[in-house]
C-alpha cells in the first residue's frame, strides 16, 4: 500500500486534469456547440452564465491555475445547478439527471481543500516563489 500512497499527489493531478477537461467541454457544448450541442442556449441566460463559468473555471482547473478559487466557483455553480435545474424534477439524482452535478460539486469541493497536485501551474509558481 505504501507504493500506492507515493502516487497520491500525481493521481490528484490526474483527477483535476480529467475533471477540468470534462467540465470545460460542458461549457463549450453550451456556448459554441463543440462537441455537438444538445440545445441552443440564449445569451446571458442562467445556462449561458453557467457555460461561461464552466469554460473559465474548467480551463483554470485543467491547467491547475488558481485551482482553489476556480474549484470553489465551480463547486458552487454545480450546487446551484443541482438545486435549481435537477432537484425540482425528482427526489432521486439518478432520476432527475443531477448525478453528474453532484459529483462535480463534491470533486470540486475536494480540490478546494486538496489543492491542484504537483502537475499544475500553481505548483510550478510555488516552486519559483
Amino acid at each position: 500500500m505504501d507504493s500506492l500512497t507515493t502516487w497520491q499527489p500525481r493521481v490528484l493531478s490526474v483527477l483535476r486534469i480529467v475533471t477540468g477537461l470534462i467540465f470545460l467541454l460542458h461549457g463549450t457544448q453550451k456556448l459554441i456547440g463543440v462537441p455537438a450541442p444538445t440545445r441552443a442556449v440564449e445569451a446571458f441566460s442562467l445556462p449561458w452564465t453557467a457555460g461561461v463559468i464552466e469554460i473559465v473555471s474548467g480551463l483554470a482547473i485543467l491547467v491547475g491555475f488558481m485551482t482553489r478559487p476556480a474549484a470553489f466557483l465551480a463547486s458552487g455553480t454545480m450546487a446551484v445547478a443541482y438545486w435549481m435545474a435537477h432537484a425540482p424534477r425528482d427526489v432521486f439524482p439518478t432520476n432527475n439527471g443531477g448525478d453528474a452535478a453532484i459529483l462535480y460539486c463534491f470533486i470540486f469541493l475536494y480540490l478546494v481543500f486538496a489543492g491542484p497536485g504537483p502537475w499544475s501551474i500553481d505548483a510550478m509558481l510555488k516552486k519559483e516563489g
